[in-house]
């Protein structure tokens, strides 16, 4: 499918076709001081280990090419969790500007220079929604596998969220884009937008607060 003009982005629905394989980047966003939550939101307690452990399985299961972490640099917190975890330090991205936000992290990936070879999209990953369900995740990678040219975003009624995957080409131009934020970014490229609709609440819910973690844990006590 050919490139739209630049602009606004066309979004289509996504329908129900069988699907190719494609190899797949995911990238996890680990490099937030979670300010407002007062401790990291990715060594909190979830299931039988932490947040970070948990997002980590959950896409370990789904069979990605790669997976990779954004830390911030320095943080020594999170690079003990992750060498606990067994995670390969030649997956982990460092992100020297991580005080200028989260976009700073998205674009140190798309910069970043140990991707293997071949792959086809990327999903970015926030590191403070645990909760979303495989079936969710299966959902947008499946709609990406359909449409490897698009961005794809999953929809839940009105709400659009993360993870977003991101095409070859969009991928590529997060490198040099001058585009403030991912929304700003999503909003203002050639590349086609296919919304995926999720049947998952969870989409509208993250990890900002302590009080939002705790409500979090009675709502999916026994996430899968």
């Amino acid at each position: 499918m050919k490139s739209l003009p630049m602009g606004r982005p066309k979004l289509v629905n996504d329908p129900v076709n069988p699907a190719p394989r494609s190899r797949l980047g995911v990238i996890i966003l680990g490099a937030g001081r979670s300010s407002r939550m007062g401790s990291p939101k990715l060594l909190l307690p979830w299931q039988d280990g932490t947040v970070l452990g948990s997002l980590l399985s959950q896409w370990q299961g789904l069979c990605p090419a790669q997976i990779a972490v954004v830390c911030r640099m320095g943080d020594e917190a999170i690079s003990a969790e992750l060498e606990r975890l067994g995670f390969p330090s030649q997956n982990r991205i460092m992100n020297a500007n991580a005080d200028l936000g989260m976009f700073s992290s998205i674009q140190a990936a798309a910069r970043w220079t140990g991707w293997v070879p071949g792959l086809t999209g990327w999903a970015i990953v926030l590191g403070d929604q645990p909760h979303l369900r495989t079936d969710t995740l299966r959902s947008i990678l499946n709609c990406h596998l359909r449409h490897p040219e698009a961005i794809c975003q999953p929809v839940h009624g009105s709400k659009s969220g993360h993870p977003v995957l991101l095409s070859h080409q969009a991928f590529s131009q997060l490198q040099n884009t001058l585009q403030p934020t991912l929304k700003d970014f999503l909003n203002h490229n050639s590349c086609l937008v296919m919304k995926c609709p999720v049947p998952d609440s969870g989409l509208a819910l993250d990890m900002d607060t302590l009080e939002d973690y705790k409500q979090l844990l009675t709502i999916f006590p026994a996430h899968e």
